[in-house]
């Protein structure tokens, strides 16, 4: 049952259970509202002990429900206002609120919600493995299963409390339940890079003074692996170039591992050759020693002079034999960014450009998170909001999908 009108945004209910894991739930609320859902919070007794109303609150679309205020003088009856919703993901789900749930009860406002909620409703489950395996948790999982409603995880790791070691029982990634309480509303994406090579570059690069000393950068890579983890998702042949990042090769992926920015150029060219799309986040240096030192230079006192010279601008040389492959590159600024950015897509022939704001918090290398904006060749612009660098990811292959098939000829 969807209660939104045609092409707004769905509505979906969080109830947040009385587990550890509870404390991961504003992530899981920001995560939803990242992709587009109105959001509404139903936070437990049990809960409440271990995150605060406000906590939940300031990441969600309004005011947080409790037992309290179900009690309330109010006109409506609140368990079944909050029910008209598209999906309802319980998070952080204990043995306990499992169990009133499959009993039927209504003794709290969330089994009562829940016994009214007409859409599709996630389990995402976090306890303790002995009590997840206990034969009457899993009768009730049985039970509801029975009714329809679904579950994620629970996954394997370290539990929080103190003594109990790892084992099956840990509450899945809030970008995990964001993705699967959606998908209950949505049919998969269709593959719409089926058919398609796609070429991604991530990472940093390291340009050696020595054998022990470079000049790099603290790109993560994480933007780059989330844009080729998207594409292979979508359907494409992908091929991930990457310098030297701690993270480990995605699934179906082709993945070259680089160090130097020659050989990112030779490997990305090389890939490009048939490439449909070419994605260049990577954090190229821009420059490399002149003179490479073949053994480790001893200190001296007093300065250093070190002689740089250029490294090639591979984006450019990609749009220089871009034919009718997709270019899209990153940008980073601190000033006069858009206008920097379309400057710069016009004379390498891209595109566009997403330029990213080094300065802004919570936003930098290494995050999970990004904040950028979508400049073309002609100066307009799309202002995207803080997202996750997944979603960034999957705007931006919309946009490359979206210009793909407007170049394509009409038959």
């Amino acid at each position: 049952m969807n209660t939104s009108a045609p092409g707004s945004a769905p509505s979906v209910l969080v109830i947040v259970g009385g587990s550890m894991a509870a404390v991961k739930a504003p992530a899981v609320l920001r995560r939803l509202r990242e992709r587009g859902a109105r959001v509404q919070v139903i936070a437990t007794q049990s809960a409440l002990a271990f995150i605060t109303e406000l906590s939940l609150a300031t990441a969600a679309d309004g005011e947080v429900a409790t037992d309290a205020t179900w009690f309330e003088p109010r006109p409506d009856a609140q368990h079944l206002t909050l029910a008209r919703v598209d999906a309802a993901v319980v998070v952080g789900a204990s043995a306990d609120l499992l169990a009133r749930a499959a009993g039927g009860r209504a003794s709290d406002l969330a089994s009562a919600t829940l016994l009214s909620v007409a859409g599709p409703v996630l389990w995402v489950p976090a306890m303790n493995e002995r009590m997840w395996r206990h034969p009457a948790v899993q009768a009730n999982v049985a039970r509801l299963r029975g009714w329809g409603h679904h579950f994620l995880g629970p996954e394997v790791g370290a539990f929080g409390t103190r003594g109990e070691g790892a084992g099956l029982g840990r509450m899945a990634e809030p970008e995990d339940i964001a993705a699967a309480t959606l998908a209950l509303l949505h049919p998969p994406r269709p593959h719409d890079l089926a058919g398609l090579k796609v070429v991604v570059s991530a990472g940093p690069t390291r340009e050696y003074l020595d054998p022990v000393r470079f000049i790099s950068n603290p790109s993560s890579g994480k933007m780059g692996f989330a844009v080729a983890e998207e594409a292979r998702s979508r359907g494409a042949e992908v091929v991930l170039v990457t310098g030297p990042v701690s993270l480990s090769d995605p699934p179906g992926i082709q993945v070259t591992r680089i160090e130097t920015a020659l050989e990112l150029r030779d490997a990305v060219l090389e890939a490009a050759r048939d490439a449909d799309l070419v994605v260049m986040t990577a954090a190229v240096a821009d420059y490399r020693a002149a003179e490479r030192a073949s053994e480790k230079q001893a200190k001296v006192a007093g300065d250093v002079t070190i002689r740089l010279t250029p490294n090639p601008d591979i984006l450019a040389e990609l749009g220089q034999q871009k034919g009718n492959r997709v270019l899209v590159g990153f940008a980073m600024e601190t000033h006069a960014g858009i206008e920097r950015a379309a400057l710069k897509a016009q004379r390498k022939n891209a595109d566009f450009i997403l330029l990213n704001y080094p300065t802004r918090e919570g936003t930098a290398f290494g995050g999970d998170d990004n904040e950028v904006t979508l400049v073309r060749p002609d100066g307009t612009f799309e202002e995207w909001p803080r997202l996750s660098k997944r979603e960034v990811a999957r705007r931006l292959l919309d946009e490359a999908v979206r210009i793909r098939n407007k170049q394509r000829p009409e038959t």
